[in-house]
């Protein structure tokens, strides 16, 4: 497969399998891998000069900007490296953010699942090569760190992140009457009928419960994740390609595999079914959308943006990068049932919907054995721990995480060398959930 040399980098990225993704370069890069202060890639200096020193240059079309390190660089300037889309603030004042920082967190101790021995808080931001980390309670920030090349005003890749913002607008749009869950994908996007998606319900879509085949195993050549990284790819294609050369052309093609409704099966190409989905029924790509129902009224800092295929369609199950604060801004609307910035961005209804969950037991067949009792919903991850907390995950270590009972948000953004969140869950879940128990303890009013 001759365009595989080219996608196996953006594959990684496109197609996220929590728990199953080796490492950003898994074919020529096996580990192991510096730790966080000998990647920092500030010290490294990467893309540093007028130009920079041959030895420091990272590019999109030659697979160097997957490679580790320079891949921790790389999450933060997404932009310079491939063609994106705006996800526009407006031209209204930023909403104001109260901080209330406190110095005790960095020594809060947990032990990591299947662990013996106690970490703190501070230790953790390195094992997990934290780029940046706020939290707030209360909505008041009360601790935020950044590292490496990361800084406020910087957008960095959020990965999987980015379908729970789909799903919510989808969620949002059932809310508003525009879209029924319970009709067929194919009544709306006709062009799907043929494929596995066209007989699947919305709601299957949006909780991830079709039955179609899309394998993201990356040893196999023909696994479905290589067409839908090579459909994907801005990149020119090679003269003798003949697959599908769009994220469209690629959903097309999708063929079914088992029966819609029997589980839950974490697949990227039903975030961009979804993503065409809400296009035809509001005329604007989920980019758009995203700015006018979200974005502008949550008061962002910065505008966000998302990656895009050769034809411009935002990249639904991926490409969406932000900067952390405005990331804690949605967590803190969600936080508090769809309200934020003097309004209700979200029905209550939505966030409700959310946090009920989905099914327990059509989740449990997919197996994540760190992830039991847990659902998915509406593309939130539901834990149905004692605090009820809500998660949106991506790999190498995305996160954010809404604990309604703490009053807490966490949003993080990572670039750790190993993609799969079963790697990073031992050191992050125990973190968040002691996080909570301490900042309920020590409430500060």
């Amino acid at each position: 497969m001759k365009f595989r040399s080219l996608t196996m980098t953006l594959g990684l990225i496109c197609c996220v399998v929590l728990g199953a993704l080796p490492s950003v370069a898994s074919a020529s890069d096996p580990g192991p891998y510096p730790d966080a202060k000998a990647s920092d890639p500030a010290a490294l200096g990467w893309m540093v000069g007028a130009p920079p020193p041959t030895d420091r240059i990272i590019r999109f079309d030659d697979g160097t900007y997957f490679k580790f390190p320079q891949w921790r660089w790389s999450v933060s300037n997404f932009r310079q490296l491939m063609p994106t889309t705006n996800v526009s603030r407006g031209t209204s004042n930023p909403s104001r953010l109260e901080y209330a920082l406190r110095n005790d967190i960095d020594s809060i101790a947990f032990v990591p699942t299947g662990g013996a021995e106690t970490m703190t808080w501070g230790q953790s931001l390195d094992k997990n090569y934290t780029d940046g980390i706020i939290i707030l309670q209360r909505g008041r920030v009360v601790y935020e760190r950044y590292f490496g090349v990361l800084k406020p005003e910087i957008q960095h890749g959020a990965m999987s992140v980015t379908k729970t913002f789909v799903g919510t607008l989808a969620a949002l749009l059932v809310a508003e009457k525009a879209l029924d869950p319970g009709r067929k994908v194919a009544e709306y996007v006709p062009e799907l009928a043929q494929s596995a998606f066209g007989s699947a319900t919305v709601r299957q879509l949006m909780d991830m419960t079709t039955g179609i085949r899309f394998s993201e195993d990356y040893a196999n050549k023909d696994a479905e994740v290589w067409a839908h990284a090579a459909a994907g790819n801005p990149l020119p294609k090679p003269a003798d390609y003949r697959g599908p050369r769009t994220y469209y052309e690629f959903l097309v093609s999708v063929q079914p595999e088992g029966k819609h409704g029997d589980g839950f099966h974490y697949r990227t190409a039903n975030t961009d079914a979804l993503g065409w989905v809400i296009s035809r029924v509001t005329g604007r790509n989920v980019a758009q959308l995203l700015s006018e129902k979200i974005w502008r009224r949550l008061g962002a800092e910065q505008d966000a943006y998302m990656s895009v295929d050769s034809v411009g369609t935002p990249f639904a199950g991926g490409g969406l990068n932000a900067s952390l604060r405005d990331l804690a801004r949605f967590g803190e609307m969600v936080r508090n049932g769809g309200r934020y910035n003097g309004q209700q961005i979200l029905p209550a209804e939505v966030v409700s919907d959310i946090r009920k969950g989905g099914n327990r037991d059509d989740f449990a067949k997919a197996g994540y054995k760190q992830l039991q009792g847990w659902s998915y919903r509406n593309m939130w991850w539901v834990t149905h721990n004692a605090n009820g907390a809500i998660m949106a995950r991506g790999v190498h270590g995305q996160a954010l995480y809404i604990d309604p009972v703490a009053e807490m948000v966490i949003a993080r953004f990572a670039s750790h060398p190993v993609a799969g969140n079963a790697v990073i869950d031992p050191t992050s879940l125990p973190a968040y959930e002691a996080v909570a128990r301490h900042l309920m303890r020590n409430a500060k009013r």
